[in-house]
């Protein structure tokens, strides 16, 4: 028996039980909650994400963060924007190539970037509440594998949950 044929025997006769249906179902669910989350807090969950991966280590590159969030620069000028007029990131130039940005969390930033942490981490405990810690390693790594990437024509149509819109 192939995979695609024991993941077909798996949603039983149920066509909603279909792991495909499963995950959009749940995707869309979690998408919803976070974008909430993120608007409680002013932001939009795009530049709601950007914050939270320059607030890892306080800076870094425009080009990284566009990198990182997979999108176009073009697209990452706009977040970014966005986020500066709100005082919650700076660009500065890179004293050591003039040509690179480098994205700061100002103060104003690292506080709502606190409020927004908050905000997501409660979606996540209330969306995994029913599972373990060993549980939720499990999906992470299990969802690591399927056969997805943010690149794909999907993300592109609505931002959606692909990047954290």
């Amino acid at each position: 028996m192939s995979v695609n044929e024991s993941v077909a025997d798996a949603a039983g006769s149920d066509p909603l039980n279909r792991l495909g249906f499963l995950l959009a179902r749940n995707g869309a669910i979690a998408n919803s909650r976070v974008h909430r989350a993120f608007e409680a807090c002013g932001l939009a969950a795009r530049p709601g994400a950007a914050l939270m991966l320059v607030g890892r280590t306080g800076f870094m590159s425009q080009q990284a963060l566009a990198t990182a969030l997979e999108v176009d620069p073009s697209v990452m000028v706009g977040i970014l924007n966005e986020l500066e007029s709100a005082q919650l990131v700076e660009r500065r130039r890179d004293p050591s190539d003039r040509r690179r940005h480098i994205v700061a969390v100002t103060e104003e930033g690292r506080a709502l970037l606190a409020q927004a942490q908050d905000a997501v981490a409660e979606v996540e405990r209330g969306l995994f509440a029913d599972l373990s810690s060993e549980e939720i390693a499990t999906l992470r790594d299990l969802l690591a594998r399927v056969r997805t990437t943010p690149g794909d024509a999907a993300c592109a149509e609505g931002g959606g949950a692909c990047a954290e819109e």
